[in-house]
């Protein structure tokens, strides 16, 4: 047997398509969804990930505006940059990317943007919301493990889920959307006792633990659902052999790049799994799209719109 692959990244050409048809029929009443994306600093990775975005805008046709300020930005001017996008109406939402330098407060600085404006879902009204199941902003990959798990027609009600990982970003919204999803929920961590014996109750695992392939075959009862929020960057060669050995695609991979990326679900897993995201191509897809539909959604709210 081997696992049903769910394919995250057709799930998010159909949600980027749809959000496409949204955009242009608020665009067309007057209300073009605007988002604003702030990075601070010249860390590669975030450039890649703000330039995405901000790519991904233009393509749907949300207006978008890509600030970019030096590494030595201090919190003071981050926050008046942050104020004048609340209150600008073309903007209806605001993303800070983070890491921010060292001498930032991001605490401080997420604090600050408008919770109507956080298309990230991680101002604590947002969560409170989220938390008393009202209408609010929720952070995008947790949003995406959802969406994967209903256009894959996965069962979410009734069914035993155990979360690996305690996040604020990813590992406890999963687990309050799956609590509100009617899921009977667990979430374990780094000093949980038989982690294994654990996640082998559940129906639906969602690894989110930030540990490369630590979730193994003992882990996963036969054809549970497994979703893999991990994304790690494998370049040792004893760490590849342990993951990947005997994999003709990702040795060749390996051997060119110098590196393969791989989540924190062991590739071994597929041969027990019912069910399971690959990395990349699983998650990772469905974040910028839900970035999209919050960007939809907060603009239709700050509108009045249904």
């Amino acid at each position: 047997m081997s696992a049903q692959l769910l394919d995250g990244t057709r799930i998010a050409t159909a949600i980027k398509a749809e959000v496409a048809t949204e955009v242009a029929a608020l665009t067309a009443a007057g209300a073009t969804p605007g988002l604003a994306v702030v990075l601070v600093g010249e860390d590669p990775a975030s450039q890649v990930y703000t330039r995405n975005k901000v790519k991904t805008c233009h393509a749907l046709g949300i207006h978008s505006e890509h600030l970019v300020f030096g590494a030595e930005t201090t919190t003071e001017q981050l926050l008046a940059v942050v104020g004048e996008l609340n209150e600008r109406d073309d903007i209806d939402g605001i993303l800070v990317q983070l890491p921010l330098p060292s001498q930032c407060d991001a605490k401080r600085v997420l604090l600050a943007v408008d919770p109507d404006k956080d298309v990230d879902g991680f101002h604590p009204i947002n969560v409170g919301r989220l938390s008393t199941q009202r209408p609010g902003l929720v952070p995008c990959t947790p949003l995406g493990v959802m969406e994967i798990l209903r256009r894959s027609n996965i069962a979410i009600e009734g069914q035993e889920a155990v979360v690996v990982g305690r996040s604020d970003i990813v590992g406890k919204p999963v687990a309050m959307l799956l609590t509100n999803g009617h899921a009977t929920v667990t979430i374990c961590h780094s000093r949980t006792r038989d982690l294994p014996g654990v996640c082998r109750r559940a129906d639906i695992v969602i690894a989110a633990i930030g540990r490369t392939g630590m979730i193994t075959p003992e882990f996963v009862k036969p054809g549970a659902t497994v979703i893999d929020v991990g994304i790690n960057r494998v370049s040792d060669r004893a760490e590849f052999e342990r993951l990947f050995a005997g994999d003709a695609r990702r040795e060749a991979e390996f051997t060119t790049k110098g590196s393969t990326l791989c989540g924190d679900v062991h590739p071994s897993v597929a041969q027990v799994a019912g069910a399971l995201t690959p990395v990349p191509g699983g998650v990772g897809p469905l974040t910028i799209a839900m970035l999209m539909v919050n960007t939809v959604t907060a603009a239709r709210r700050r509108r009045g719109l249904s």
